[in-house]
């Protein structure tokens, strides 16, 4: 029996396929590799270069290595893309999971873990925002996210497929051994984003909107920690093979940053300034949004680790630093 990771290869995926081959389990990836990178998947798992949307393919998976669960990360992530583009967020988000979920069910998997996005609750009435909140989505990549969800709701009632849906805030850091991060150059991610220019990659950085009604008018945002956020997903693993009832669960610590306080925090890890400049509002952006994750605490067990912006930002500045020297060897 194995677990079949989406988007094994990209930066939440890496790190998830590392958790699980640290536990001992059999890890199939498939990715297409057009954003992730072969060399970031810990080489225990079996590498499939392939597209979720191949049916064939991905029932040839299912059957060859007795898939018994999937967790699914593959997907396009960068809001205002989905704005300009919104069919081609509806085309990788939705219409390919739902490939994938029909070569789930026919294919006889009974478990499944999907990753999601608190962008579905759009600009939440309450905050934090709870999962009891309707989701109104104020972004292409939102709704193309929810789709799945309900496509997922759906085929458990349907199909008996058992699943969770993780709706992540702000993903940010990097594995704090240092075997994988964010390695996508143009990434969009702030933390990221921040620390490339504090490193020189970049000239400078903008930040979008300086007039939201937040404390200093820049977005503000829950930041969770990658390895924090993958202990969710073996916490809903470990949940759903005991038996466990289907659901949607936030993923965040409950507190928020702004941009200019992110900024300032690589500063202070950094040691010097990070250029930045201040730009217009970006289409699809909600003015703050901060995880009520009670939830995911009561019913999946979780714990987090890294519940600290200061940390968040050093793992991930010490991972750019590595890509600095794997790049230049």
């Amino acid at each position: 029996m194995a677990v079949l990771v989406t988007g094994g290869a990209g930066y939440i995926g890496s790190h998830m396929v590392l958790a699980l081959t640290d536990a001992g389990e059999n890890v199939v990836v498939i990715d297409n590799l057009t954003t992730g990178f072969a060399w970031a998947i810990a080489p225990q798992a079996k590498l499939v270069k392939g597209d979720i949307a191949d049916e064939a393919l991905v029932a040839e998976i299912i059957a060859e290595h007795k898939i018994a669960a999937i967790i699914h990360f593959a997907g396009s992530i960068v809001v205002p893309d989905s704005v300009s583009d919104p069919l081609g967020y509806y085309l990788n988000n939705t219409v390919k999971s739902r490939a994938l979920l029909q070569a789930a069910v026919k294919g006889g998997v009974k478990t499944f873990i999907f990753s999601s996005t608190a962008a579905v609750y759009g600009n939440p009435l309450t905050m934090p925002v709870f999962e009891t909140e309707t989701p109104t989505p104020i972004s292409p990549y939102g709704t193309s996210k929810l789709m799945t969800e309900l496509m997922l709701r759906d085929s458990h009632h349907a199909y008996g497929l058992n699943y969770i849906a993780l709706r992540y805030f702000n993903v940010a850091g990097a594995d704090p051994q240092g075997r994988t991060g964010q390695s996508t150059p143009q990434a969009t991610h702030l933390i990221k984003v921040a620390c490339q220019t504090a490193l020189g990659q970049r000239k400078s950085m903008d930040v979008f909107g300086t007039d939201y009604d937040t404390p200093d008018g820049t977005c503000l945002r829950d930041y969770i920690h990658v390895s924090d956020l993958i202990a969710a997903h073996m916490d809903a693993l470990a949940h759903l093979r005991k038996g466990g009832e289907s659901g949607i669960f936030n993923c965040g610590y409950g507190k928020g940053y702004s941009v200019l306080e992110v900024i300032k925090a690589v500063e202070k890890a950094f040691g010097g300034r990070v250029n930045h400049r201040l730009a217009p509002r970006r289409a699809g952006d909600p003015a703050a949004i901060v995880a009520g994750a009670d939830r995911v605490r009561s019913i999946l067990g979780w714990q987090p680790k890294h519940d600290d912006l200061d940390f968040i930002v050093q793992s991930a500045l010490a991972w750019e630093r590595h890509l600095l020297r794997r790049n230049a060897a």
